[in-house]
């Protein structure tokens, strides 16, 4: 579908080809081109957009700010409503654009993965924008050249979609730290879920308990309970033993180590409690649970 075949349009909805592909993947990389001029079209960003102009001229306009980028600048827009138009290039009249969409998940699941991003912009210093404009410097325009050779090829699988999504972020974070730190504005709604996300899956395999899981997140024992229910549909001793189960299964599977060599790596103090919770979760004790597999 051409998005600019209509008045109002849904980024990145608008670019599926039929109503069954219309719910967004978490990331997904558009090479975008026009051989028409656009005034004005009323958009609305279902997710955060990185957009790389190649040729021709953007115009960007939310209700606070506007401004207009050439191909040596690129665009960082939250979700949202806003205004686009389109220039083309005087010289060859064309219009070109890498539009790479991501939503507040991958966002949020980046700041919990690279903890020290969070960190490091836990208290932006400058009001959220609701874009940025920055530089093309070498990297970026290395990056999207090796985006666009992708491009060409096919379509970019997601496990490597999320590899240049990071790629393009740890960059970013050493360059242009303002603009990491708006984005790290824009996820402060879900600030209370990256403090428990990052507590928990940090210690999943300790003995830390839940009591002093909700003391390091500043909450209460009931207030931690309902919100990690909420984020991970399981309630937090049921999440963690399923988690630290599966880890053991997977040193045991390896058939190199025994069970009294593995209990305190899954956050146990005694061989006797991991054996039980074990054999809760599988219904087999650690040694049954290995010899089993190795006689396979």
């Amino acid at each position: 579908m051409d998005p600019n075949a209509r008045t109002m349009i849904e980024l990145p909805n608008d670019f599926a080809e039929n109503a069954v592909s219309k719910s967004a993947d978490p990331i997904s990389i558009r090479l975008y081109s026009g051989d028409k001029a656009v005034l004005n079209s009323r958009v609305t960003l279902r997710q955060h957009l990185f957009s790389f102009l190649l040729e021709g001229k953007k115009t960007v306009s939310y209700a606070q700010k506007s401004d207009t980028i050439d191909p040596s600048q690129s665009l960082i827009l939250l979700a949202g409503n806003c205004l686009m138009s389109e220039k083309l290039a005087a010289e060859n009249g064309n219009y070109r654009s890498i539009l790479f969409f991501f939503d507040a998940g991958v966002l949020t699941d980046l700041f919990l993965k690279y903890s020290h991003l969070h960190e490091a912009n836990r208290k932006p210093a400058a009001p959220q924008e609701p874009f940025i404009v920055f530089p093309k410097d070498p990297f970026i325009q290395n990056f999207l050249a090796s985006l666009e050779l992708m491009l060409a090829s096919g379509e970019i699988s997601p496990a490597m979609r999320q590899l240049k999504f990071e790629e393009l972020m740890l960059h970013l974070a050493e360059k242009n730290p303002d603009l990491v730190a708006n984005l790290q504005h824009a996820v402060r709604t879900t600030e209370e879920e990256l403090d428990i996300r990052l507590t928990v899956e940090k210690n999943t395999d300790s003995p830390m308990t839940v009591e002093e899981m909700a003391f390091l997140c500043n909450m209460s024992l009931s207030t931690f309970k309902r919100r990690f229910t909420r984020i991970y549909g399981s309630s937090p001793s049921r999440w963690m033993l399923l988690k630290r189960m599966e880890t053991a299964a997977g040193l045991l599977e390896k058939g190199n180590r025994k069970p009294s060599e593995i209990y305190h790596r899954v956050g146990y103090e005694n061989l006797s409690s991991f054996i039980q919770s074990f054999k809760q979760v599988y219904g087999v004790t650690p040694g049954e649970f290995q010899s089993a597999r190795l006689d396979v």
